[in-house]
């Protein structure tokens, strides 16, 4: 399984490791776990994500070293923790970038097993975990690489943030494995979470915010459904503090009798991004629908189109997907 991905990261001096336009904490630890366990081997490494990492996730060490341009000069392009085009758009239409990949081998490392929609050529390395960081440590152990106590952190830190701190119902017996045995290699979780906390606190302004958000939230398919429009202007305002989003999806799932939370982002040049957590296995399946993808229980899309153009689709694929999951728990 990583016989390829080792051929193609042996052959190269020059690695950049490349995060979508949505960054979060799985991707950012791994990345920068990456940049220490391929550096530790003699390879020169650079960071790359072609939008600024979000202030929420800058307790994350290193984050700082990660640059917004694409360097041509590389001669391997590793991509973490996306296999969709749509979640690089913004790389892609970087001057040089999409020729690059099409000209130089590209590693694509992603926790999410849909099949991949890249339009270039690449070696997907892929495996059924909760974080990509899980298949990092998976190659990195088999390769016989060395992992230093800060990647151990980095790739401990991945898996906390996607797991929800080991809380998700992807979380595995190996999961936990893992998580030993990066603790063991001088990681601290406690260290992590105090530093994350500090960097969580919310302005009294967003506190506020945030219960505005909460008055707004639309409910369909009988509460089972719960929504959330941000606007562009609340992006703009908000966004450099926290993620609108993220402020209240997870309690959105939380509401009773809510199985679908979504949040909808509208950006000035007609694009409409969507952000799903479900306490039924049919996130990455309404998302699919709209061409996006991720877990079962978390998954997003990014399309062109008005939000009330798409609602009624939103709303009949949800309720399609739970039926069909009520049917499949009903026949097994």
């Amino acid at each position: 399984m990583y016989d390829k991905a080792r051929e193609l990261i042996g052959s190269a001096q020059k690695i950049i490791i490349v995060q979508a336009e949505n960054p979060d904490g799985d991707s950012l630890g791994s990345s920068l776990a990456l940049e220490e366990i391929l550096g530790d081997i003699g390879k020169e490494i650079i960071l790359y994500c072609p939008v600024e990492i979000p202030k929420y996730l800058r307790y994350i060490k290193g984050w700082d070293r990660v640059v917004s341009q694409f360097d041509t000069s590389y001669d391997l392009a590793i991509i973490i923790d996306t296999m969709a085009d749509v979640l690089l758009t913004k790389v892609l239409d970087s001057p040089g970038v999409r020729h690059f990949l099409e000209t130089h081998p590209v590693l694509a490392v992603d926790h999410h097993t849909t099949n991949s929609n890249l339009s270039f050529n690449h070696t997907p390395l892929t495996a059924e975990a909760v974080a990509t960081s899980e298949i990092i440590y998976e190659l990195s152990t088999s390769s016989k690489w060395p992992i230093n106590q800060q990647s151990a952190e980095n790739l401990l830190v991945a898996i906390m943030s996607d797991s929800l701190g080991l809380t998700v119902q992807g979380v595995s017996p190996r999961t936990f494995y893992i998580a030993g045995k990066l603790t063991e290699l001088g990681a601290s979780n406690s260290v992590i979470e105090k530093r994350r906390r500090e960097y969580m606190k919310k302005s009294p302004e967003i506190l506020k915010y945030k219960g505005e958000l909460l008055e707004r939230i639309e409910y369909f398919l009988d509460g089972k459904l719960a929504l959330i429009r941000i606007p562009w202007e609340e992006i703009q305002k908000y966004s450099d503090q926290y993620n609108p989003s993220v402020l209240v999806l997870d309690e959105m799932r939380l509401v009773e009798g809510v199985e679908v939370g979504v949040a909808i982002k509208t950006y000035p040049d007609g694009k409409l991004t969507g952000k799903l957590r479900s306490n039924m296995p049919i996130s990455a399946t309404i998302a699919g629908f709209f061409g996006g993808g991720g877990h079962e229980y978390a998954a997003g899309f990014r399309i062109y189109e008005a939000i009330d153009t798409i609602l009624p689709e939103l709303i009949k694929v949800t309720n399609d997907a739970m039926k069909e999951h009520e049917n499949d728990t009903k026949i097994s």
